[in-house]
C-alpha cells in the first residue's frame, strides 16, 4: 500500500513537500554532521555552503535539460550562468546612479539580466544548434572561449578583468545583504532550486519536451511526423540559459562577487562530471549530483589538510591532500560501477525489488517519470 501510494502522482508531491519543509526549517535546527558540514547548521558558514550547494544543483538541473532531456553535450552552458551573475552586477552598477527606489532597481536589474540570458541563450542556440554531434560541441566550446575571453579582457570596463564584478550593495534589499542575513540567503537558495526544477518538470512533460525526447532518440522519424526539431531545441536550449541565469543571479547575490573562473569552459565540464555523477536523464541525480559534488569539493580541501592526513606516509598522504583526485577517482568509480549514476543506481535496486512490468518499462519512460 506505501510502495503504491509513493509512486502515485500525491505520493511524490507528498515527498516532495516532506523535502522542502525539512530543508526550510534546517537553518532553524542545531544539527552538525562531522566531516560533511564545517559546524551546525544555524551558522553562516554551513547555511553559505549548503546554499551554493543548491544553486549548483539548480545550475546542473538546467545542463540537464540540454544533455539528459535533449542529449545535447554542450561545453558553453557555463557562460549563461555568468551571463546571470555578471548581468546582475554590471546592471545594479549602472542604475545606482540612476536615484530609483531600491526595490525598482532591483527588481529591473533582474528582469534585465533575464532578458540579456534570454537573448543570449536564443542567439548560441541558433548557432550552435545548425550542426549536431561534436560539431555542436565545438561551437559551444569557442562561443564559451570567446565569452570568457571579453570578461577577462575587461571590454568597455564593465567586467572588472581578473578581479571580476562585486555587487552593488546600497541597491539591494537589506534583507538580502551581510553575513546576520545568511539565512535569507540560505532559502532565497532553496526557493531558486524549487523554481528551477518545477520549471524542469513542466518543459519535461510539455509536449514540446516529449518532442525533444523523441528527436533524441531518432530525429528522422521525428522530422517525418512533420514536426521540426530545430525549434523545440531552440526553445528547449534558450529555456535552460534563462534557468542557469537564475542559479548565477543567486550566486551573484549569495557571493557579492563573481570572476571570470564561473564562464570558463572548465566549470562546464564541471557540470558535466555532476550530471554524470548523479544520473544522466534524472532530474533528482542532477540535484544529489550538484549537492555531492559540492560538499565534497568544499570539504576535502579543509581534509587535505587535517592533522591525521599529514601523519599518513606519503602513499596515503599524497592522494588523500589531492581533492580533485579524489573527485576524478569518485567519478571513475561511479562510470565504471554505477553507468545510471547515484540515482540510476537506486532505480535499478528498486527494480529489482518491484514488478517485472516495472523492470521491463522503456528507459525513456522511466527517464521522463524520475
Amino acid at each position: 500500500m506505501l510502495r503504491t501510494f509513493m509512486k502515485s502522482i500525491w505520493g511524490k508531491l507528498a515527498l516532495g513537500a516532506a523535502i522542502i519543509v525539512v530543508a526550510a526549517i534546517l537553518p532553524l535546527l542545531d544539527i552538525s554532521i562531522p566531516g560533511v558540514l564545517p559546524g551546525p547548521t544555524y551558522t553562516p558558514g554551513t547555511l553559505t555552503v549548503l546554499a551554493y550547494a543548491m544553486l549548483i544543483a539548480a545550475l546542473a538541473l538546467s545542463y540537464h535539460l540540454i544533455f539528459g532531456v535533449a542529449g545535447l553535450l554542450s561545453f558553453g552552458h557555463a557562460m549563461f550562468f555568468a551571463a546571470g551573475a555578471y548581468g546582475l552586477g554590471i546592471i545594479l552598477k549602472l542604475l545606482a546612479p540612476a536615484g530609483m527606489p531600491e526595490s525598482v532597481t532591483f527588481i529591473v536589474a533582474i528582469v534585465l539580466t533575464l532578458l540579456i540570458a534570454l537573448v543570449l541563450g536564443n542567439l548560441v542556440g541558433a548557432l550552435a544548434l545548425r550542426v549536431t554531434g561534436i560539431s555542436f560541441a565545438m561551437v559551444t566550446l569557442a562561443v564559451a572561449q570567446a565569452m570568457n575571453v571579453l570578461i577577462r579582457r575587461n571590454v568597455g570596463g564593465l567586467t572588472g578583468g581578473e578581479e571580476g564584478v562585486t555587487l552593488t550593495v546600497a541597491v539591494v534589499p537589506d534583507f538580502l545583504v551581510g553575513v546576520v542575513n545568511t539565512r535569507n540567503l540560505y532559502w532565497m537558495a532553496l526557493a531558486i532550486l524549487v523554481i528551477v526544477y518545477l520549471a524542469c518538470v513542466w518543459v519535461e512533460r510539455s509536449r514540446l519536451g516529449h518532442v525533444v525526447a523523441a528527436a533524441r532518440e531518432n530525429e528522422l522519424r521525428v522530422t517525418v511526423l512533420g514536426l521540426r526539431p530545430y525549434l523545440v531545441r531552440l526553445f528547449l536550449f534558450a529555456a535552460a540559459a534563462v534557468l542557469a541565469a537564475v542559479a548565477g543571479i543567486g550566486f551573484m547575490l549569495l557571493q557579492s562577487s563573481a570572476t571570470p573562473r564561473i564562464s570558463t569552459s572548465d566549470f562546464t565540464l564541471t557540470l558535466l562530471v555532476i550530471v554524470v555523477l548523479g544520473g544522466v536523464g534524472y532530474r533528482w541525480g542532477a540535484i544529489v549530483g550538484g549537492i555531492i559534488y559540492t560538499l565534497l569539493d568544499q570539504r576535502l580541501a579543509a581534509l587535505a589538510s587535517a592533522d591525521w592526513i599529514e601523519a599518513l606516509p606519503d602513499v596515503l598522504r599524497i592522494p588523500l591532500s589531492e581533492p580533485l583526485f579524489i573527485l576524478g577517482m569518485l567519478f571513475v568509480a561511479v562510470v565504471m560501477f554505477a553507468p545510471g549514476g547515484i540515482v540510476g543506481l537506486s532505480h535499478r535496486l528498486t527494480s529489482r525489488r518491484g514488478s517485472k512490468k516495472e523492470v521491463e518499462q522503456p528507459a525513456v519512460l522511466q527517464d521522463m517519470e524520475a
